[in-house]
Formats: structure tokens, sequence, C-alpha cells
């Protein structure tokens, strides 16, 4: 990377040729008064003249994150754009509690909500959670599972309002709109998972990037692509590709399940403001299907093929990396295991929500193996722990993945660790909790990389079985080994491919080539619905007047016999 006299301009390697940067070598090479330094530079020039190069302004972003787990991925291409020279402005609310207000790779916006948004109260899901196991595990009525679920819909209800307020807020502080548009941002990169960010880029009329796999309707393909459920799951029914007659029709139950929620609980808080800011026949639905980009968190040796389109730019498992060496202490505990190995199991920030009898019998599990065990539990202590097992409230998940003496790996499902356990080829014993954790375990058995339990159904001997299983049987680790090798084996890295189309975006000011219009489209003309008709109709009249022909002149046939008779 050479930076030329301000910060504004750069040149990023590879692309093609957009400028000459020939007279800026010959200006830096007659500066020199050393004879070897000009040699050097002369030689680098030769360098600089025999690369591609296209230069790229460096932008101001302006991002619009997820908390939680989203933020994780989020906060990486942030890096990556930092590093890249690009200015970047984060819009937080004051609750957060991953996205920090100070950053050396960001600015940020704090905007004060009337009420926190559920998904920033770490509290929630812990409570949500405790509450969804004890109904499984005690076999409630279906009076009581339809409370909890009518509460569920309640609290994703309020979640969406409670977001929604993100872009009221924004919109009526006259002086934070001044600033954002004194600001000449060039992108609005954000997460559509609550999606204020696609309001304020549509007000300020600005290019979009998604950084996405779900969306308020469940995962992202479904409102962009043509999304068949006879073979591509829906969001929310762990089943694959490959569907018997009744997994299919569970597939179109939870899509249309999905849609009602989405119609009837998320989408009209969006609505609302679409229609009260933008006027009266705007629709949300088209500002979210009319983004420039989707960077789409999924790779397709973990997903299941399906249709696609021109803007979406796969980026799953961007977030993977070589690992680095570990603290001393934690590298002396991993080389006490010997030939044994080590086994991770960390359950991400839910974990505290399991309740003491569930984490005993695991720990009962782990108590039994040679194996040495490090676990991130930051909740109570589980009762029956073993000396082979290592307690901690944080751990490098990355870099004990990538350690050579990892064997296996106990976890929840989420699509981070997911895609480090396969980066790093470990295999995985799941124990889905909620939400895109089923579906995503499942995915992996049926690869044959992962073996999954039910955690209501969870006992000591279950635990241990499986996990022997899981180290015992060679398959597993071999089967993740392959999609390693598969998911490794690419061009260009996920975040290069994630970054250099951010800038193509801003190089171009949107991507509007690459978006289909469709979405525009009455549903009814979308499926032909109207050409359909038009076609029965042609079909119907030129059938009529056949039949009426033919029974003209049969008539008249039957007549002139008659007459002939006659």
């Amino acid at each position: 990377m050479l930076k030329a006299d301000s910060k504004k301009t750069r040149f990023i390697v590879p692309g093609r040729c957009v400028m000459n940067v020939t007279p800026l070598i010959l200006r830096i090479v007659a500066m020199q008064t050393s004879r070897g330094q000009c040699c050097v530079l002369v030689l680098a020039g030769v360098f600089l003249l025999s690369t591609p190069y296209h230069a790229v302004q460096a932008g101001k972003i302006l991002v619009f994150p997820v908390d939680g787990s989203h933020w994780v991925n989020m906060n990486l291409l942030i890096q990556g754009l930092h590093a890249r020279g690009h200015q970047i402005t984060v819009v937080r609310t004051a609750s957060s509690w991953y996205v920090k207000e100070n950053s050396p790779y960001y600015d940020s916006i704090t905007v004060t909500l009337p009420e926190p948004i559920n998904i920033e109260d770490e509290e929630f899901f812990v409570s949500f959670l405790s509450k969804m196991l004890e109904i499984q595990r005690s076999g409630a009525s279906l009076l009581a599972f339809i409370k909890f679920y009518w509460e569920m819909m309640t609290g994703l209800s309020n979640m969406h309002r409670q977001a929604s307020q993100l872009v009221v807020e924004i919109f009526e502080n006259q002086a934070l709109m001044e600033q954002i548009q004194k600001a000449h941002y060039d992108l609005v990169l954000t997460d559509p998972g609550l999606p204020a960010g696609v309001l304020v880029a549509h007000k300020m009329k600005l290019p979009t990037v998604f950084n996405v796999r779900w969306i308020t309707s469940g995962e992202g393909h479904f409102v962009i692509a043509p999304s068949p459920v006879s073979y591509v799951p829906t969001s929310g029914c762990a089943v694959s590709d490959k569907m018997t007659f009744l997994e299919r029709a569970k597939n179109m139950f939870h899509y249309l399940l999905n849609m009602c929620i989405d119609h009837f609980v998320v989408s009209p808080h969006y609505d609302q403001l679409a229609k009260r800011y933008f006027g009266p026949d705007a629709n949300f639905y088209h500002m979210l299907q009319g983004t420039d980009l989707w960077l789409m968190r999924v790779d397709f040796v973990f997903e299941f093929p399906r249709l696609t389109m021109p803007n979406v730019v796969y980026i799953g498992g961007f977030q993977c990396k070589p690992s680095k060496p570990l603290p001393p202490e934690l590298e002396d505990f991993v080389q006490g295991s010997g030939d044994d190995g080590v086994i991770l199991m960390s359950l991400g920030t839910l974990v505290k929500g399991l309740p003491i009898e569930i984490t005993s019998e695991i720990a009962a599990a782990f108590a039994q193996l040679p194996q040495r065990v490090i676990w991130r539990h930051p909740g109570e202590r589980p009762h029956n722990l073993g000396n082979n097992t290592l307690l901690v409230k944080w751990m490098p998940q990355n870099d004990l993945l990538g350690h050579p003496k990892t064997r296996a790996f106990v976890a929840h499902g989420g699509t981070n660790g997911i895609y480090e356990s396969i980066y790093h080829g470990v295999p995985v014993l799941g124990l889905p909790l909620l939400f895109d954790q089923f579906e995503n375990v499942l995915r992996l058995e049926v690869r044959g990389a992962a073996k999954v339990l039910d955690v209501t159904k969870l006992n000591s001997q279950r635990f241990l079985e499986a996990l022997r299983e899981l180290l015992h049987e060679p398959s597993y680790r071999e089967n993740m080994q392959r999609l390693s090798r598969l998911h490794r084996d690419k061009p260009v890295h996920p975040m290069d491919s994630a970054l250099y189309w951010i800038e193509f975006v801003m190089r171009h000011k949107g991507a509007a080539h690459l978006r289909t219009e469709s979405y525009k489209m009455p549903w009814y003309s979308y499926h032909s619905l109207d050409v359909m008709a038009f076609l029965l109709a042609i079909v119907s009249i030129l059938g009529a007047i056949v039949v009426a022909t033919v029974r003209f002149m049969f008539l008249r046939l039957c007549r002139n016999r008659k007459s002939k008779l006659e």
C-alpha cells in the first residue's frame, strides 16, 4: 500500500489501472539525494508500473450495527476498513453493551432511546432461554406453551418497536441530522436484523451495503432470490434440502408462519415509519430489497445449494484466521493433556441461562474422559467437576480450535463458532439452544461432521456416549477436515472480498446494475398470474370459437340433411 499526498488517495492491489502513477514515482525519485535510495526507489517504481492498480478514495462510512454476537463480525469489518484508510462512524444506543462509545477504529454517534432495546439486555435472553427450557423439560400443557409463544411474539414486537425509535430519534433531532448531512458520508453499512440503517440510508440517498444473514422476516435470501420451499429450508425449520413429504409440509408451515409473524408483528413498526417520513406510498420492504449489495455471511460448504442474485457476495467464515500462540498458562494446560488432547466447550453468552442440573450432568461426563477440558462457563460452578476440567470466563476460541491437540468442540451452534470449527477442521458436538442454532448444527450433522443432542433430554450418560463417539469414530474428523479444505480453497479470502465489494460500491456510488427491480412488481405480476390469466382467457376464447364453429357447422349439416330428406 502506498499513500500519496494526503489521506484521501490510496493504491490497492490487485485491480485494473485507472490512473497513471508514473509522475508520482518520478517525483519521489527526484526528491532523493542518495544514489542508493534512487536505485531502490526505481526498482519500486518498476514494480508499481508492472502491477495493475486502481485508486480508491478513502471514504466516510456510516455503520448501523446490531448488538450481541452480530457486533463481533461487524467490528471485524470495521477494523478492516479502518486499516485501509476509511473513516468509520458507528451509530449506537446509550444502552449498548457490546458496541463501545470509544474505539481506535471508529467514531461514534450515541443515541438515547426512550427505552432500551431488548437485544441490548443480557438478562432478556437469559430469562427467555430459562423459560423455554423449563417448558420443554417439564412437558408443560398446550396452554402453557401458547402462553409462552404469545409472550415471545410480544417480546419480538417490543424489540422492533424499540429499535424503530432509533429512526425517530435521529430524524426528529435536527442538529444530529445536520451533523450527518455535513459529514458527507459515501456509504451506509448496516446489519438489517434491526433495520434502522435502511431508513436512514434511504433518507440520506446513500448507497447501502448489508452485512447480513438474517433480516426481519428470517433468512435474507427469501426477500431477494427465488427460494422454493420444496428444497430450501426456511428459517426455524431444522431440515435438510432433501425433504420427505412430511418435512416439506413442515417447511411450508414454517414459511407461512414466518410470513405471518413478519406481516403482523414486525413490519408494521417499520411500515409506519416509512409512511410517516417518506409518504403514504412508501414501502419499507422495497427500501430493504433495494439495497445495493448484500454481504451474505454464508459459505456453500456449509449452506445448502439455493438460487441467488448478482448483488449477493458470499463472505461466510470471513472472521476465520490462523491460530496464534496461546498464553503460557493455557499452553501448559493443553500440553499436559499428552496424546489424549483437549476438548473445548463454549455455549456463547447464554451459558448462564442453563440450569445447574444440566451443567452438572455435563461436568460429570467430562470427569470420566482421559482428555482435558477447557470450558467457557461464567455461570454458577457445576457440581461433579473433574480435575481434568478448567473453567474459564473467556478463552481465545479461534486459537484453541487451531491448536493441534484440540480433539472436539462442544458448542451451541452459533454461526461464528461453527465457521471457526470448519476452518480448523474440528468436529462438533452440538447443543443448540435458540434461533438458528438448530439449523446450523443440523447442516454439520447432515455432512457427517457433527453429532447433535437435545439439551432438554441431556444426562451424563447420553452426553458421554455422544462425546466418545465423536472422539473415537474417525469419520467425524475426516468429514470436518474435508469441509475445512473446501472452505479454505478460495482465490480470495472472504474478508478481502468483503472489503473489495464495499469499496466497489463506494467507487461507483452504488451497484444498481447488479440489483433486480422485480421487488417493485405486484405479486400477481411477479408470479406471472396476470399473464397466465390472459393466456387462459385467450385459450378459452379460441376454444369457445372452435366449439361454436363446430356446433354451427354441425347444425347446418343437420339442416341440410333434413331438407334433402323432405
